[in-house]
């Protein structure tokens, strides 16, 4: 099947997006995303879990990220939309799972921002005016809070001046973010290695529980995610069928090299002393910065100041693309009928305003329930990796009833890949505790009381958007999201885990299950035409955009 290239029109009176981005600004947009707040402390938060094997930590997280990044190369390729993550569930299920799937994907877009201003106000503790922002268990004071909600306005602020200047901002901004790591990695390197480090309390102190908890609540996915920020601006892709497979894979490679050396570095320089009642008591002073912290303490203070000042410029950089995609996804939501159409409304700017609003309100709003660094990490790596769950599933179900449909690129070995990738998702958001998932249970909860409720008043007053449920194709997903929640409960990881189900066979456990789901959601997707029914309701482009 050719893809059509008519689309359903925005709003009367609104211009829509415009399509001015090209391939340095789409990959820029996914390695600006991946290298945030993650760089500065993802390397010690997974070092302090699983010692030295948080080597291991990154190589399982690299292939999980690299399985899901093939996947949407594909998918990326075939709907160049804005949202588009958002957006495929619904192609290949139908409304329940498109409206359920869009929630997940808007939740982790709309609450990243806020984790790259709690990222910088907490490296900012070392400069004396800042220090009343944090208490000690790091959640934010009263001024912390407004100077986050402010800083969180002036990434909302700079979004408005439109698409095209923020991808050549971010684009400089990204070269900043590439180039400080690098200068880290060869400095601490060239300084101060000893490797010893990395036998000295055993190479796995944690053992496999340390580093597949390193994995989901230390920071090592959420370091790596981002990659699909490329999608996410695929309605503003000037020839997104050949560019977003390139800047997908690309952003991962680039995202996966540069942590696994900031990794090793970090271990090797680290002064024997500091870890001398073990890697879970990792301490030294500066360790809220972590390297900025240990640059000063091996005699780089020249580094540290540049690690400062990019503790400001990395993890706003990311906010602001987070902000953008948050805005897409909503307007991608309103196009699929779920949320009202006013969300479609553009500037003059071709900027979706309303939904940047809305992301400046959902991001204050994060600061409220988890204020610290790290119990974000935690609940947005759920989250987003829930979202990246229904690509696999949209994969699988478009190649089994539309195997003829052109692709700009074909994911070799696709139907191995797929399931493959769909039982590293559900590992991960297990990896990720019960304290953190039940959490994201009633987050859950939330989006079917907001996007429900609207798409069933839509259907109510006969909206020609509104969209048809399809229940039965999407039969698979209460079940799916119930039995992870009670895998997870009985597993070992997280606070209030039961422990009934232990190491080794809750994985086993969670991949018979997830590839149970993937094969039932796979035998009731919708029919072939009923899938090109949805296709031809949003706006696909040709090849060569428009």
């Amino acid at each position: 099947m050719a893809h059509p290239d008519t689309a359903s029109s925005p709003p009367t009176g609104q211009a829509g997006l415009k399509r001015e981005v090209g391939l340095v600004g789409l990959l820029w947009a996914s390695v600006g995303a991946i290298i945030g707040s993650g760089w500065l402390f993802g390397a010690q938060k997974a070092a302090v879990a699983a010692g030295p094997a948080a080597l291991l930590s990154w190589g399982i997280g690299a292939v999980a990220i690299i399985l899901l990044a093939l996947i949407h190369a594909e998918l990326g390729g075939l709907f160049p939309v804005a949202g588009g993550t958002a957006r495929y569930p619904h192609y290949a299920f139908g409304g329940f799972a498109g409206m359920s799937f869009g929630w997940f994907t808007w939740l982790q877009a709309a609450t990243i921002a806020p984790i790259e201003v709690q990222a910088m106000i907490n490296y900012a503790r070392h400069w004396p005016w800042a220090r009343g922002l944090l208490n000690e268990d790091l959640t934010l004071t009263g001024a912390g809070f407004v100077v986050a909600a402010v800083l969180l306005g002036v990434f909302v602020a700079i979004n408005f001046l439109g698409v095209r200047l923020l991808a050549h901002t971010n684009s400089v901004a990204t070269v900043w973010k590439v180039a400080v790591p690098i200068l880290t990695i060869f400095a601490l390197g060239l300084t101060e290695f000893h490797g010893s480090n990395f036998t000295v309390h055993g190479f796995a102190p944690g053992e496999a529980k340390g580093v597949l908890a390193a994995i989901s609540t230390s920071g090592v996915i959420f370091a790596l995610l981002g990659f699909e920020q490329a999608i996410q601006w695929a309605g503003e892709s000037r020839n997104p069928r050949r560019d977003i497979p390139r800047a997908v894979i690309g952003s991962v490679v680039i995202g996966t090299i540069v942590y696994v050396m900031l990794q090793v570095v970090f271990i090797g320089a680290l002064p024997p002393s500091a870890f001398a009642g073990g890697w879970a008591k990792l301490d030294y002073p500066g360790i809220s910065g972590p390297f900025a912290g240990l640059a000063r303490l091996i005699g780089l203070g020249w580094l540290a100041t540049v690690l400062f000042i990019d503790a400001v410029i990395s993890p706003a950089g990311t906010g602001l693309v987070y902000i953008t995609s948050s805005s897409r996804v909503t307007y991608g939501l309103s196009r699929n009928g779920y949320a009202p159409p006013a969300l479609q409304y553009t500037d003059r700017n071709s900027v979706p305003w309303l939904g940047l609003v809305i992301a400046w309100v959902a991001g204050v709003l994060c600061f409220l329930p988890f204020p610290s660094w790290q119990r974000l990490v935690g609940f947005i790596t759920s989250a987003v990796v829930l979202m990246y769950a229904g690509a696999p599933l949209a994969f699988g179900a478009l190649r089994r009833r539309l195997p003829g449909m052109e692709r700009s690129y074909y994911l070799p070995g696709g139907t191995v890949i797929s399931p493959l990738a769909f039982v590293v998702a559900s590992l991960i958001i297990y990896w990720s505790g019960w304290d953190t998932l039940w959490r994201l249970g009633l987050a859950i909860i939330i989006g079917y009381v907001l996007l429900g409720g609207y798409s069933a008043y839509a259907a109510s007053k006969g909206a020609p958007n509104a969209p048809r449920m399809d229940f039965k194709a999407g039969q698979w997903l209460p079940v799916y999201l119930v039995g992870m929640g009670i895998i997870s409960w009985q597993g070992t990881f997280g606070v209030g885990a039961r422990g009934n189900l232990p190491l080794w066979w809750d994985i086993a456990v969670v991949a018979l299950f997830s590839l149970l789901v993937y094969y039932w959601a796979l035998s009731v997707s919708l029919p072939a035409e009923d899938i090109e029914r949805n296709i031809r309701g949003v706006e696909v482009v040709d090849a060569g955009g428009h």
